[in-house]
């Protein structure tokens, strides 16, 4: 997960709506059944999914009035935290 692209899907779904970045993940988890794809293509696809939920969460947790950098901060240290243990 890329805080940057976490942070600019999040200003999308600001500007836009938070349906775009689910309907989007769903596409791409429905693009990852292609038995053609590459090992390669499907870690960036699930790079893409991941950090597609990442903002979904963190804008989740804005509309519960958490401010974003807060939200952004939180959500990527429990992130670090689980890959430490």
């Amino acid at each position: 997960m890329k805080l940057p692209i976490i942070k600019q899907l999040v200003n999308f779904a600001e500007e836009h709506d938070e349906d775009y970045l689910q309907e989007t993940a769903d596409t791409l988890e429905s693009v990852c059944e292609v038995s053609s794809l590459k090992d390669e293509e499907l870690d960036m696809i699930g790079e893409l999914i991941s950090n597609l939920y990442g903002a979904i969460e963190v804008t989740h947790e804005i509309k519960n009035g958490t401010p974003k950098k807060e939200a952004l901060n939180g959500f990527m240290s429990r992130v670090l935290g689980s890959i430490d243990k």
